[in-house]
């Protein structure tokens, strides 16, 4: 009789401790959106944006883990201090290493028109960490190009080791070639500085990435404030497109969560293993900053498209990058 006990004991606390493996959403505590989630040094990061008024979003913290459960928070990795030119809303941080050092691309003070001071930024640093230190001095993009606003950029890396910001908000994407030293924007044409990309839908919050020879191109649509805030996607053969809207793989759960939107991905460097990192609003929750940051595994069907993201509060299974 003891010995079964025992043996249920154990089975019991086994049940438990891989229950326990598990990273529960949200991944971290506080008020976090717009997750920009990367892999450095066999290490995950995700750089997001503190989730307030845009008075008091003067910063951003960073998050690393080494196993997807356990996160260790990096606090105000920068701020309006380091980039003077900022006085609010700093946010959408977008993260890419060249060579040894770590550029950070963010948005600043929600400006409304090309009269107002403000748009994409970047800060640089020797560590995914930090601390950041202002690249350019002033915006790399400060003006509204084919109507959208300079805000919420993803940097990409194509195949042949070039570098595109996607970015735009007012429902409105553009994309533009990035100098090699990350200073300025390379015109395609006399008169093309940015091709506007905009799919059927997008409202804001762009991502590519590329799987089998494909672009997968992604993006926000509905408000962020409300339940409806949403991901959905298309495919094309080139990072220019064009770009058919296949339809939404991420939305709310009125029995999770609702707005659940403003994502990136993540793939498991040599393996076709991929994750959704993503924020949402708690059903408990009316404020429209009242967001958290959440991740969920991603997957594809046999025809490469993606599969409907059923968001959860267990999270996903602890997984190391080794070597």
């Amino acid at each position: 009789m003891k010995k079964l006990l025992f043996a249920l004991a154990f089975t019991t606390l086994s049940i438990a401790a891989f229950a326990q493996k598990k990273s529960g959403n949200p991944l971290f505590p506080g008020w976090y959106a717009d997750p920009e989630a990367a892999i450095f040094n066999q290490q995950y990061y995700i750089f997001p944006t503190f989730s307030a008024p845009y008075t008091k979003q003067v910063f951003l913290d960073a998050f690393s883990s080494k196993d997807l459960v356990t996160w260790k928070k990096h606090e105000h990795i920068v701020d309006t201090a380091a980039i003077k030119w900022a006085w609010r809303a700093m946010w959408a941080p977008a993260i890419v290493q060249k060579e040894k050092q770590y550029f950070l691309f963010f948005s600043a003070n929600d400006i409304q028109s090309d009269q107002e001071k403000g748009g994409i930024g970047i800060a640089v640093s020797n560590k995914p960490e930090g601390p950041y230190k202002d690249y350019l001095g002033k915006p790399l993009i400060d003006k509204f190009y084919n109507g959208a606003q300079p805000i919420d950029q993803f940097v990409f890396r194509d195949k042949d080791g070039s570098y595109y910001i996607i970015y735009g908000g007012w429902r409105h994407c553009n994309i533009g070639k990035l100098a090699p030293d990350f200073k300025s924007i390379i015109p395609f044409s006399k008169d093309t500085l940015f091709k506007e990309i905009t799919p059927e839908g997008y409202v804001e919050g762009p991502f590519m990435f590329m799987r089998n020879g494909k672009y997968y191109f992604m993006w926000s649509e509905g408000g962020w404030t409300g339940p409806d805030y949403s991901v959905a996607y298309a495919v094309a053969d080139s990072p220019f497109g064009p770009f058919k809207r296949i339809g939404k793989i991420l939305q709310q759960d009125p029995k999770v969560a609702t707005g659940a939107g403003h994502h990136s991905v993540i793939n498991i460097p040599n393996t076709d293993e991929w994750y959704i990192v993503y924020h949402r609003r708690p059903l408990t929750e009316k404020d429209g900053n009242s967001r958290e940051t959440c991740m969920e595994k991603m997957e594809f069907d046999e025809n490469g498209l993606i599969k409907p993201v059923k968001i959860t509060f267990e999270g996903v299974a602890e997984r190391v990058i080794k070597k």
